[in-house]
């Protein structure tokens, strides 16, 4: 397994700290904190680039909040600054390690996005009897840190640059508390082991595709699972057995246990293809793909909100309109032009 070193002069590039600033800024470029930085925008970066040379650097305290669709979470917002470092991190390693990731894992991947898995899961759905779909039980909050720096050890040996990802995971925010118990744990090991990474950032997207990238290839290589698709931590096992499929999922507890990681015991459930499959907001059948009711009820409520914002001249009309003209363009990837042109009227 190649390991790759001397990448920590790349990261800390003034050219590659100025992309990242240009990638951080996306769709937030007119925000106050973003406009303070890029008003000194060359002594801001010369400043981070000195701090990260002489490893000084120190992330800031995240802004918090909970979002309540399509379920409740916490998110956390790191500072701009940090913001930066993060992309401009993700820049250099994210290519190298991502080559190493199995083509049926999505998300957060340039042409591996939501549409093309749901043209894999229903290629899926349409050549098989049962699928096995599964959940992680409180993911985020329950990745443990020091695991994840091993798995990023077996990718990466610049002492500096590993340093600077050290640093970016230990000062992770607190996240939902997670008391799991696993094989050999004494009383104290749920409680002492430190775990969680704050959705939100760049970093811990990335390292969470990391995370169970061996487990990927446990599935593909050990199991040898042909028909295997994976979304952040949504993922799925399809197959003509049952049986299989049972046997696949007494398998899988077993090597997510190693990772401190447990299956959600409702949410993760082997049925048949035809009862139809809930994925990235849509319900597929081998038939037929529709969109999922909470999915519908959100995207007409926003539908709602953005005539009323229009109405009181908060945003313009072209403006709303794109970005319903985007939701419609998702909503195409299912049988939903009658919907499509219902919803105009709502």
């Amino acid at each position: 397994m190649k390991r790759h070193g001397n990448l920590y002069s790349q990261i800390i590039n003034f050219e590659n700290l100025l992309l990242a600033a240009r990638k951080a800024q996306k769709g937030k470029r007119y925000r106050e904190n973003v406009l303070v930085f890029n008003f000194h925008l060359e002594s801001e970066l010369l400043q981070l680039q000195t701090e990260l040379l002489h490893q000084t650097y120190q992330p800031q305290s995240y802004r918090t909040f909970q979002i309540h669709e399509p379920k409740s979470r916490l998110i956390s917002a790191a500072p701009y600054r940090d913001r930066v470092v993060h992309h401009a991190l993700c820049n250099i390693i994210a290519p190298l390690i991502e080559s190493s990731f199995i083509p049926d894992s999505y998300s957060n991947r340039i042409g591996y996005g939501t549409h093309r898995a749901i043209r894999r899961f229903t290629h899926f759905v349409r050549s098989s009897e049962y699928v096995f779909q599964c959940d992680i039980q409180k993911y985020f909050p329950s990745i443990d840190r020091q695991i994840l720096k091993n798995i990023l050890r077996q990718k990466l040996k610049c002492p500096q640059t590993l340093w600077l990802i050290d640093l970016i995971i230990d000062n992770s925010n607190d996240q939902i508390p997670v008391f799991d118990y696993f094989t050999g744990d004494d009383l104290l090991n749920p409680i002492t082991r430190h775990r969680g990474l704050p959705i939100g950032n760049l970093t811990s997207q990335f390292f969470a595709n990391v995370y169970l990238n061996n487990f990927d290839h446990f599935v593909k290589e050990q199991l040898k699972i042909k028909k295997y698709i994976r979304y952040v931590d949504d993922f799925a096992f399809f197959s003509n057995s049952r049986s299989e499929l049972y046997q696949v999922r007494h398998t899988i507890e077993k090597y997510l246990a190693s990772l401190r990681l447990k299956i959600h015991p409702i949410k993760s459930q082997i049925f048949t293809t035809k009862q139809g499959a809930n994925f990235l907001g849509f319900r597929i059948f081998p038939t037929h793909i529709r969109v999922r009711s909470n999915n519908l009820r959100i995207g007409k409520r926003r539908i709602r909100l953005l005539r009323q914002a229009v109405f009181i001249g908060k945003i313009s009309a072209p403006v709303a309109y794109l970005t319903i003209l985007s939701w419609f363009a998702h909503l195409a990837h299912g049988d939903t032009w009658k919907l499509r042109s219902n919803l105009l009227f709502v």
